[in-house]
């Protein structure tokens, strides 16, 4: 019921109000009202609403006068509201008007109108147009997304590639981040304003998906470096640190600096320029460029104040990248001098190594040379990133080193390895508490390992850290459990339990650290790739075994089937360990690992020379002749011949006088002379420095004077005394 229906009387309103509210509404609202026939067609609007004066959108459908993105959809709704099925509040739509530029958002809500009874004779609108609102709700959202997105990670590139997806596509439709070439190898940035020949490199871009491909980008691909031209808005931008908002037109003058770019903008359909410098404290890091193409708005002042406040943010989280990306070159650079160079030649052992280095710095290998022909083989790694881990790494490498040169047990030598680790852990358990290297924990395990080429025994122990893999000269993966002994910085003292297996000749150990076995089909993947060259191999030595039995009547040719530094017919155990990293994941390389493989193999019977003597006063004399008709017979120069016969006539004499049977006698040619006495007595001797007077005690001084290296180790059955000459270059070259 209108007021026109109320019957009159005391507090009735009076005649004519409804007219009044209407005219009213229309003419003084803060909202723009619109009233469609039940054809949506436009029968009504008021001042607030384009066109209402000329009359031009009268007899226009809503859709058609507003210009909506979705056509469809909004009459769709409108019909619903005209259907009866309930009213429309705050929906919002996007299109056009005529007499102002841009995209335009309009908040719509639409009511039906009741006739008498009951019939729709139509709709009334109310429409907002709150573009400037969701502008400003958009730019906050862009904000928040770059807040979320950036930051999050210590790689350079991956925080580029996270702030341009942040900004694109619902701030702009095409991005480019490009950064100093020396900042992104850790460089310090430099001071701006940069100068003109400063190479930077395109670390990332973006694109929305109307745009084709990156055609815009083409030929400056991601990775690629350019030097700014000159009176460009990118050149000034870095000089004076300051934005610049552009109007792409195509007669620009400083266009034609850089045709490349200006045709690549042309196809792109590119209108509107933001060139942003990324700095931080008055440093130059690089540049950011956005574009808007096609028909979308144009920047404005609000657009690079808000670019300004995302590239602040962005040049944040590079700089910290860079100062990571800096820090972890110093401590890869360190890492790879701490580390071998080169394989080191092994007796009986062919070995081969692969460091992939990455994030973790603090893993490392070894191959150490022990004596009588042993070999031991370590793998290693301190959890953490950063030059901490790989000083912490060096010293446990050297700690090891040294133990390994006293001939202990694998396991004792872990167990004194960890004492120190426990020292270590102590020392940084003192620093001051304003230290940060105060609350960072320690971790670190480390598999220890000794092959012996006589016994073709290899024995290890670990201390959390995954035991070897064992491949058999077959192809079949050999078992083989190792207790597993705690951390090294582990508070667990429990005892380190070593495991010993007889292994083939030809069969292939990987020692690996933790990063390379990290998925569940690791251990299994690389079984199958050793397995696979042990097959090769087999048949490629069948085939060649064949050809020789044909040929031997004719051949005066020998092969040493004990030299275990050959290729194994194309399959060397470096291509082996390759093989292997490229079946790794990616995420597993990018962490660092470390891998060492070791073929084992046995001494030449050529090589090696062994008396058992008897423990008598005259088993020096025997000893000495026995000794010079071996080198001989091996080609040795006098001098050395005399040596080696005064020192194994001291070692035999300090065996037969201090110690029991059984008494044996051996020496080894390789790249040196080793000479070994074993007796069954536990006791060692110790070098003296006797007096003028004493008429004894100068026998282990006149071994260690003659040889390059000499000691004792033990085992259950007695001790052995041996001792390493080191030979001239062309001694072994004579061997028969």
């Amino acid at each position: 019921m209108s007021y026109a229906d109320t019957p009159a009387g005391p507090g009735s309103p009076p005649d004519g109000l409804d007219d009044a509210v209407l005219k009213t509404l229309f003419a003084q609202s803060a909202v723009g009202i619109v009233v469609l026939d039940p054809q949506l067609r436009l029968v009504r609007a008021n001042s607030l609403v384009e066109g209402v004066d000329t009359g031009e959108y009268i007899g226009h459908r809503f859709t058609e006068a507003f210009r909506l993105d979705d056509p469809d959809g909004a009459e769709q709704l409108l019909k619903q509201v005209l259907a009866g099925e309930g009213p429309v509040r705050d929906h919002l739509v996007r299109g056009r008007l005529r007499r102002t530029p841009g995209d335009r958002t309009f908040l719509v809500s639409a009511y039906r109108l009741d006739g008498p009874g009951g019939s729709a004779l139509g709709l009334v609108s109310a429409v907002v147009d709150v573009t400037e609102r969701e502008r400003a709700r958009a730019r906050a959202a862009t904000l928040g997304a770059v807040r979320d997105a950036v930051g999050g990670s210590l790689d350079v590139a991956t925080t580029c590639r996270a702030f341009i997806d942040a900004l694109v596509p619902d701030f702009a439709d095409l991005a480019v981040i490009e950064v100093v070439d020396e900042v992104l190898r850790g460089a310090d940035p430099p001071v701006g304003p940069l100068p003109p020949d400063t190479p930077l490199c395109r670390v990332a871009t973006g694109h929305c998906d109307a745009l084709r491909g990156e055609e815009a980008l083409r030929g400056r691909p991601v990775g690629g470096t350019r030097r700014l031209p000159l009176r460009t808005p990118y050149a000034l931008a870095v000089t004076d640190l300051r934005p610049r908002l552009e109007r792409l037109t195509a007669d620009i003058p400083w266009l034609d600096a850089d045709p490349e770019a200006a045709r690549g903008l042309a196809r792109a359909g590119a209108h509107s320029l933001i060139v942003v410098p990324l700095t931080l404290r008055g440093a130059v890091l690089g540049l950011v460029s956005l574009y808007r193409c096609g028909d979308a708005e144009l920047f404005d002042e609000e657009d690079v104040s808000l670019a300004g406040t995302a590239v602040t943010r962005a040049a944040l989280a590079i700089d910290n990248a860079r100062r990571y990306e800096r820090e972890h070159v110093i401590a890869s650079t360190v890492q790879r001098r701490l580390l071998p160079r080169a394989e080191r030649h092994q007796a009986a052992v062919e070995t081969a190594h692969v460091l992939l280095p990455g994030r973790d710095s603090g893993c490392w290998f070894d191959t150490i040379a022990l004596s009588g022909a042993r070999t031991a083989l370590v793998v290693g790694g301190v959890a953490g990133e950063g030059l901490q881990s790989v000083i912490v790494m060096g010293q446990l490498r050297t700690v090891i080193q040294a133990l390994a040169g006293l001939d202990l047990e694998p396991e004792e030598v872990l167990a004194r390895l960890k004492e120190t680790a426990d020292r270590l852990a102590h020392e940084r358990a003192s620093l001051p508490p304003s230290d940060s290297l105060r609350g960072e924990p320690l971790r670190a395990g480390c598999v220890y390992g000794v092959y012996d080429p006589f016994t073709r025994t290899c024995t290890v122990a670990r201390a959390g850290h995954p035991a070897p893999l064992i491949v058999g000269p077959d192809g079949r993966r050999v078992a083989f459990d190792v207790p597993e002994g705690p951390g090294l910085f582990a508070a667990d003292s429990a005892l380190f339990a070593p495991a010993t297996i007889t292994l083939e000749e030809g069969s292939v150990l990987a020692f690996c650290t933790a990063e390379l076995l990290a998925d569940d089909r690791a251990e299994e993947r690389i079984t199958q790739t050793l397995a696979r060259s042990a097959h090769n191999a087999r048949s490629t030595h069948d085939t060649h075994s064949g050809h020789n039995a044909h040929s031997s009547h004719d051949s005066h040719i020998t092969h040493d089937t004990h030299d275990t530094h050959d290729t194994h017919d194309g399959h060397s155990l470096q291509q082996l360990g390759d093989d292997i990293v490229y079946e790794t994941p990616d995420d597993t390389r990018s962490a660092g690992a470390a891998l060492l493989l070791a073929r084992t193999g046995t001494v030449s019977d050529h090589r090696v020379a062994t008396w058992d003597l008897a423990q008598e006063r005259t088993t020096p004399a025997t000893a000495r002749l026995l000794v010079r008709d071996r080198l001989q017979g091996w080609g040795l120069d006098e001098d050395t011949v005399d040596s080696t016969e005064l020192i194994v006539s001291e070692l035999v004499t300090n065996a037969v006088r201090y110690g029991t049977p059984p008494l044996r006698l051996r020496l080894l040619l390789d790249t040196t002379l080793t000479c070994e006495v074993h007796d069954g007595s536990t006791a060692s001797p110790h070098l003296r420095h006797a007096r003028t007077v004493d008429e004894g005690g100068r026998g282990l001084f006149i071994v260690s004077r003659l040889a390059a290296h000499w000691g004792a180790r033990h085992s259950p059955a007695g001790k052995v005394l041996w001792t390493e000459q080191d030979l001239p270059g062309d001694a072994t070259a004579t061997m028969p």
